[in-house]
């Protein structure tokens, strides 16, 4: 029976989800959370190990005498060093697109709160201040319509796409960024290129994959093509954005807003410019975490196993 480890699971599985479908594939240990520096002890007798955000670096691999399988417990990748895994046979895999709904979902979540603000005007009502108004109604913010406006999505993998249909039932406009336009075109997406979908965009949302080519590719030249009243909103990985550059151009009144469910550090530095910059919504890496969305990763990491088990392994990086 195959040794299994799962170094981070709390996050993935706070104690609503049920790992018994993990534990019918092997002898599972599940630590809630492992710092870097205690990998190699942890899975020093395992054969199979699962991180999601746990670090699993060439000294790992390198210590770790028994493996022979890491399981992603994500779509994303970068905490394993594949080219070290690679040299020592170990076979890698993550899990696409379980999330695509649930990502698709916060990101209007946050285009709405920026355009409505429900939260402030929520907490104004609370505080009693339409008991005291002079009139029927009153807003604290401006106001907008989406209808008509135009969304630009740099990235239209499955998340974009997703996000590209909710836009198009809200009668926005949409253009698209994106690597591979001949082959994923879509009714009602126009595809131009980058610097055009930030300067022609009332929104831009992105939803690319981190490469070491974009880090930080939203810089201050960039955001300042972009419409003054535009939002920015970032679902997609934190260090596409160069923090600094985004915070001096909020409180620079460059853009209108930013709405921000990644960060380049998670948790944050106390330092972060982000959380104090104006007219900023930020959330905690929430958007693959709907339980449906997580159900989903779950079932995908058994299936990753089960298969690299029977000798037929899927979604190998």
């Amino acid at each position: 029976m195959k040794r299994i480890v799962v170094l981070d699971g709390y996050a993935l599985n706070p104690g609503d989800l049920d790992w018994q479908a993990l534990k019918a594939l092997g002898e599972v240990t599940v630590y809630d959370r492992t710092p870097v520096a205690e990998v190699p002890e942890r899975a020093k007798d395992a054969e199979i190990v699962l991180t999601n955000k746990a670090i699993v670096n060439s000294t790992a691999i390198n210590e770790l005498k028994h493996l022979e399988y890491v399981g992603v417990m994500a779509t994303g990748y970068n905490v394993v060093d594949i080219p070290a895994a690679k040299a020592k046979g170990i076979t890698v895999t993550n899990v696409p697109a379980y999330s695509s709904d649930s990502v698709a979902q916060l990101t209007f979540a946050l285009i709405l709160e920026l355009c409505h603000h429900v939260g402030l005007h929520a907490e104004s009502v609370r505080a009693g201040e339409w008991s005291r108004s002079a009139d029927f109604s009153y807003w604290k913010t401006p106001l907008r319509e989406l209808a008509g406006s135009t969304l630009g999505i740099v990235g239209l993998g499955q998340i974009g796409r997703a996000v590209a249909k909710i836009a198009l039932a809200f009668n926005m406009k949409v253009i698209a960024s994106h690597k591979h336009p001949e082959r994923d075109a879509m009714q009602g997406v126009t595809f131009t290129d980058l610097a055009s979908c930030f300067k022609e965009a009332d929104i831009v949302s992105l939803h690319c994959p981190l490469t070491a080519d974009n880090k930080e590719f939203v810089n201050a030249a960039l955001l300042k093509t972009m419409k003054p009243g535009a939002f920015l909103i970032n679902t997609s990985r934190g260090p596409l954005i160069n923090e600094t550059d985004l915070a001096r151009a909020l409180e620079e009144g460059v853009i209108a807003g930013a709405a921000l469910d990644v960060l380049s550090t998670e948790p944050p530095a106390a330092d972060n410019p982000l959380p104090a910059a104006p007219n900023t919504v930020i959330t905690p890496h929430i958007a693959w975490a709907t339980r449906s969305a997580r159900e989903r990763l779950l079932n995908g990491v058994v299936n990753n196993l089960k298969a690299y088990l029977e000798g037929k392994p899927v979604n190998v990086i």
